[in-house]
């Protein structure tokens, strides 16, 4: 089994700063692959920012320049969203997916935490 956890969401506003944790956990060999996804009410679920082994980075063009994903250098398997100029359409459920093996013989798939709500308001 595998477990992703997510945690720092919250309420604050505009303007202001969170940090989100995602936690993988579980039987892992490898993970390729860490995404943070995010879905407003009514709308469908948005890719926003992608880090690879390597620590390549990509970016939803709304949060390019304010949000930055990156991964502890210790915890290789947590990931991290700092997210900073915070507008009220960042406001949403964020979800941490991560493309992985979870033995060397079975090919990767996508595991997904169960989320953590941002609010962005005055």
């Amino acid at each position: 089994q595998v477990q992703l956890v997510e945690s720092g969401g919250g309420l604050v506003q505009p303007g202001g700063s969170l940090r989100l944790s995602c936690a993988a956990s579980g039987s892992i060999f490898s993970i390729y692959v860490m995404h943070w996804y995010r879905q407003a009410p009514g709308k469908q679920r948005e890719l926003v920012a992608t880090i690879t082994t390597d620590s390549a980075t990509n970016y939803a063009d709304s949060v390019k320049g304010r949000f930055t994903i990156s991964r502890d250098n210790d915890a290789k398997n947590t990931v991290y969203l700092q997210m900073n100029s915070l507008k009220p359409e960042d406001t949403a459920v964020y979800y941490c997916a991560a493309y992985l093996r979870t033995v060397p013989t079975m090919p990767p798939n996508t595991y997904w935490g169960q989320g953590t709500q941002v609010t962005v308001s005055s």
